[in-house]
This record gives structure tokens, C-alpha cells and sequence, in this order.
């Protein structure tokens, strides 16, 4: 079944010899494109519109990417959040402190190892959280009108695509980030 939404040009000879693969030939790499413009866009719709909740505290992206690990990691040390959300240790120094001064997180001395500090989320920090999501998945879901038709299916490949490009993240960033102009 083609892609209504993008269909394809019969005459084009680069997806000739293989048409099963999901990657290769221009008609692909531009739907990549507009998959990639589509996320950063959202993205930050979903940011600039704020919350509706006055009790909603608002976070940066890299503060809601803190909150987010956390949520899946209830201790972790500095250094496993900073692996797992891409931050220098210098950024998410200061990240932590913000989400501290905001009541969300608390840092403590490791029970394994005093010298060493696990970071938590506080019961504000979860609470915020699952009101924000909350009020994120009703901005979407109105803007898609609640069509649930294609969702399982947009799950799975945004999911995919999160997994591979945390993967294959730079180490080091040797090149400037992008900045979704």
C-alpha cells in the first residue's frame, strides 16, 4: 500500500534495486527530513504553549530531561544522568541546582559511599512531572483531534528513532550541536 502522503515517483531509478529498504534512495532520505523537521517542530509547540495548571512548575529542556530520567532511574549519581541525557557534568551542575532551588530534586550523600551524591527526585519533582505529561498529552492529543488510529504506530517508530540516535550518540562534541533553525 503507498504512502498517500508521500507518494512516490515510479520513474525514479534509485529505489530500483531494493524496494525494501526503508532507507535508501531521496524520496526516503526527504521523508526522514520532514519526520526530523516534524519532532523539533512539535517539540517545541509543545514547549511554547505552557501549562494550563497554575500548580504546573516549568522546566527547561534539559531540566525536563533530568526529570525524565529520573522518573525511570528514582536514585542515580551525577554521572549516569549526565551519560543518559547527553549533559556535560558542568551543565547539569547547574541543571540540578535549578531543579533543587525549584523544590523537584534532592541530592544525597551515597549510602554506598559517602564521598559520592545520588539525586532524586522529590515528591514535588513526581508529582510536577505526571502533571506536565498530563497536560502535554492533552495538547497533542487535541491537536490530533484524539485520532488514536496511526498512535501505536507513531509510538513504535519514535521510540525507535530515540533508541538509535541515544545509541549512536557523539561521546564528546568535537561538532556544534544543531539548533533546529
Amino acid at each position: 500500500m503507498e504512502d498517500q502522503a508521500h507518494p512516490t515517483d515510479s520513474t525514479d531509478s534509485t529505489d530500483s534495486t531494493d524496494s525494501t529498504d526503508s532507507t535508501a534512495g531521496p524520496d526516503h532520505e526527504q521523508r526522514w527530513a520532514e519526520l526530523a523537521d516534524l519532532v523539533l517542530i512539535i517539540s517545541r509547540e509543545v514547549q511554547f504553549r505552557g501549562y494550563a495548571d497554575e500548580r504546573a512548575i516549568p522546566l527547561s529542556p534539559s531540566e525536563g530531561m533530568v526529570m525524565r530520567y529520573l522518573q525511570r532511574e528514582p536514585d542515580a549519581p551525577p554521572s549516569r544522568i549526565a551519560d543518559a541525557t547527553g549533559l556535560q557534568r558542568t551543565n547539569l551542575s547547574t541543571v540540578l541546582g535549578g531543579l533543587e532551588r525549584k523544590g523537584l530534586v534532592e541530592r544525597r550523600a551515597d549510602p554506598g559511599d559517602g564521598r559520592g551524591v545520588t539525586v532524586r527526585a522529590t515528591e514535588l519533582g513526581r508529582t510536577n512531572y505526571a502533571l506536565v505529561r498530563r497536560e502535554w498529552a492533552t495538547a497533542v492529543s487535541d491537536a490530533a483531534s484524539h485520532d488514536t488510529e496511526h498512535l501505536d504506530a507513531a509510538l513504535a517508530l519514535l521510540t525507535a528513532v530515540e533508541t538509535g540516535l541515544t545509541r549512536t550518540r557523539p561521546r564528546n562534541r568535537a561538532t556544534r550541536p544543531a539548533t533546529g533553525t
